[in-house]
């Protein structure tokens, strides 16, 4: 994704049951030749939440992508609630760290064409198949925003919480060092034991054992 500027435009204090945070709002505006993906957005959407002072070494950083049904209504479809919450706990944890919560519901496909899926996976396909069969990607994200957040901030390494090889990857493509991948494994679920199997075997995703 190409944007023509990224730009922060709020900043405030955000007390929350893990400790206080600061929260900033990012806008990227899609540069004009850039093709938006399939959200239509051309202005993508991030936030912020900085633990701590973030100044020094490489902080811990989690690029977490919205996921209504799992972040807000405790969904056990996937793990994305925990994931959240596993790396809330860490970065508190540690004293200091930063989570970028990225605007691409549904791996970037939009809540209501990640509902239809839903529906596809209900009767039998898995997530990879009911995308494609909706005439989307398996997976539809774009690290770029957060790359660009992190390079306005002032962050060159980080330690990455995540099981996504992807991710690692797009973050050192915009010259961010990944000084250390810490895992986002959480225990699973039966009704996320699908959905992991499927994020491992073809996405490629490190998880270790499942149920």
């Amino acid at each position: 994704m190409q944007y023509s500027r990224v730009e922060k435009v709020a900043e405030a204090e955000l007390p929350t049951r893990w400790g206080s945070f600061r929260i900033l709002g990012f806008e990227g505006h899609l540069a004009p030749d850039a093709t938006p993906g399939p959200m239509g957005n051309t202005v993508d959407e991030a936030v912020v939440l900085i633990y701590g002072d973030v100044s020094n070494g490489s902080p811990i950083v989690r690029v977490h992508s919205q996921c209504l049904t799992g972040d807000v209504f405790h969904s056990l479809r996937c793990d994305c609630r925990q994931q959240l919450e596993l790396a809330l706990d860490t970065i508190t944890a540690h004293g200091s760290g930063i989570l970028l919560y990225e605007a691409q519901e549904g791996r970037g496909i939009g809540l209501m064409a990640k509902l239809r899926a839903y529906e596809l996976q209900d009767a039998g396909r898995d997530t990879i198949q009911a995308n494609v069969e909706l005439g989307y990607r398996a997976d539809h994200r774009d690290f770029t925003l957060p790359a660009e957040i992190l390079n306005q901030l002032g962050i060159r390494s980080i330690r990455l919480i995540t099981n996504n090889p992807e991710k690692v990857q797009a973050m050192e493509s915009h010259g961010i060092q990944v000084a250390e991948r810490i895992s986002a494994e959480v225990a699973a679920e039966l009704t996320s034991q699908k959905y992991l199997e499927v994020k491992r075997d073809k996405m490629g995703h490190m998880i270790g054992s499942l149920l």
